[in-house]
Order: C-alpha cells, then structure tokens, then sequence
C-alpha cells in the first residue's frame, strides 16, 4: 500500500505511517537510498527486518525534500545526520512509522495489538498502574501502556531506564485515540511531566510525544 498517513501535528512537526505490504524487490525499486544504508539492509537475515529498514527510508524520501543520511547514537535512538530535524522511528513488521520535528525532541511507537501483553504488566508496570488496570480491555490498555513508556524512552534518549520506576502513567481509559500524561523520573529523583497521544488503527496501537 505505501504511505498509510501522513500528518502535520499541532505542536509542530508531523507522524508519517507506512504500510508494508510490498515485497522486498518493490521496495527497493522505489526507494532512493545512500550506498553505506543498503549495504546495512542487507546485513539483517530476516526479510521483515529488511523490508521495515526500506520502507523506514520510503518515509525519509517522501518526508524530506532533500535527501537525509540516517545514522544511530551509541544508545540506538536515531538521527538525521545532515539535518537539524528530530527524529523518532518505531517498526513492527506490518507499520513502520516515523515522527519528526524541526526543534522539538520527539518519541514514538507502533505495535500490533494481536500480541499477548500480559508481561508488560510484570516487567513495566508500577503497583498503582497495574491498579489502574481494568478487566475490560485489559491487553489493549497494556498495549497502550507499553507503547507510551517505549515512546517516553525514545524520547528521553537515556540508557538503563526502569520502566517500572522512572516512567509513571497517569490513569486513562482506552478509547479509539485520547491523550495520556506521564512522568519521567531521572536516577536524581528530579521529575518531569509529558502529555502524550495515541491513537488505534488497523488493530495496532500507536503512541507519540513531542516535547
């Protein structure tokens, strides 16, 4: 199908979704591409993998008009190594999305919600989230739950986060799209607090930030 959406957000900035359903020789014969990239395309054994890298560069041609060489911090997170835009990425075989911003950090992430999430409640969750937590609907507030620390994470850029303890929650009820207010506690105890949106589509959850 290609570009799934593209849209301008109202802090600035804007989210572009790709949905990947061409085949692996499709995507390449679309898809403008530095030399040193595809040379690390190719280094992945696993076709969805391959095929998420081409399609996260499908969104970088079509969002920027010039050409943007893509490269990793240390901790992973992404940059545009010839632009000053902020970027986050998040893939999960089916959806690739990005969210970009000119001056804004930013964060995001995809997941589909026919996964069984009832490991995030033990690995990421705080005692008063987990209490928050609600019979009805229960995997897909999970899903949400997981996919708005994993954006926070991306957003903040620091390694060794507990998602349990430094990323806090506030109680929502799950609907087709809504927003959600967090907090980050650094290792110092110093807090700050985010307003995030998600939103549901296709069966699969989808959470930004920009701030």
């Amino acid at each position: 199908m290609g570009l799934y959406l593209r849209r301008e957000l109202e802090k600035g900035g804007e989210i572009a979704v790709w949905q990947v359903s061409e085949t692996e020789q499709e995507l390449l014969d679309i898809v403008s591409i530095p030399k040193d990239e595809l040379e690390e395309v190719f280094m992945y054994k696993s076709e969805v993998r391959r095929k998420e890298k081409l399609a996260v560069r499908a969104l970088l041609n079509t969002v920027f008009e010039d050409k943007v060489y893509l490269g990793h911090h240390d901790n992973g997170s992404p940059f545009i190594q010839n632009n000053l835009t902020h970027i986050s990425i998040s893939h999960s075989g089916k959806y690739v999305a990005i969210i970009t911003h000119p001056t804004e950090d930013v964060g995001i992430d995809i997941d589909s919600l026919d996964r069984d999430y009832s490991a995030v409640e033990k690995i990421a969750l705080s005692e008063d989230e987990i209490d928050d937590l609600s019979k009805k609907n229960r995997n897909t507030q999970l899903a949400i739950y997981w996919c708005a620390k994993e954006a926070l994470y991306k957003r903040m850029g620091q390694s060794g986060v507990d998602f349990s303890k430094q990323m806090e929650i506030d109680k929502f009820n799950p609907k087709d799209e809504g927003e959600i207010e967090a907090t980050f506690i650094d290792k110092d105890g110093e807090e700050e607090e985010f307003d995030m949106e998600y939103e549901i589509f296709d069966d699969y959850v989808m959470v930004w930030i920009v701030d």
